[in-house]
């Protein structure tokens, strides 16, 4: 034990000691004391370069400050309003009329028709959320059975 300790402290000292042995500076340092500070050259002032894009406004055009951010931004992305491609036309061509204004309102409304589907569809919309054991779905056949427990580790 007494051996390994000396391999290792007996290199450390000398490493140690090593590092007081030079009194000069060497590398970037040498033959002076630190950095100069009056060597060092003073940076250009930053300048805006100009923007060659602008346009002067037009009489009569709303300014572009009063737009909203959130309109700007998908303008920016998108390119603003579009017209419809042939295949959007046909899709809607298919699709129908539009719906009627206010149909989402209508949908919850005594007078919709609905299909009752039973208690046990109600049941489990109604049921809370929950990972456990309580949480298994099954049919009419598997529901006479119960499901085999799963092992415990």
């Amino acid at each position: 034990m007494s051996k390994r300790l000396w391999v290792a402290a007996v290199p450390l000292a000398l490493l140690t000691l090593a590092g007081c042995a030079a009194k000069t500076p060497k590398g970037v340092f040498a033959g002076r004391s630190g950095p100069d500070e009056f060597v060092v050259g003073r940076a250009q002032p930053l300048v805006v370069p100009p923007d060659f894009t602008l346009v002067p406004p037009r009489p009569g055009e709303p300014r572009p400050q009063e737009a909203d951010s959130s309109t700007q931004a998908l303008n920016a992305l998108f390119g603003g309003q579009q017209k419809a491609s042939a295949g959007e036309e046909a899709l809607l061509t298919q699709a129908g009329p539009a719906a009627t204004p206010g149909i989402r309102s209508e949908a919850g409304s005594p007078a919709t028709q609905t299909v009752n589907k039973g208690g046990a569809t109600r049941d489990i919309l109604n049921a809370p959320a929950t990972t456990g054991d309580v949480a298994k779905a099954s049919t009419g056949a598997a529901a006479a059975t119960p499901a085999p427990a799963a092992p415990k580790n």
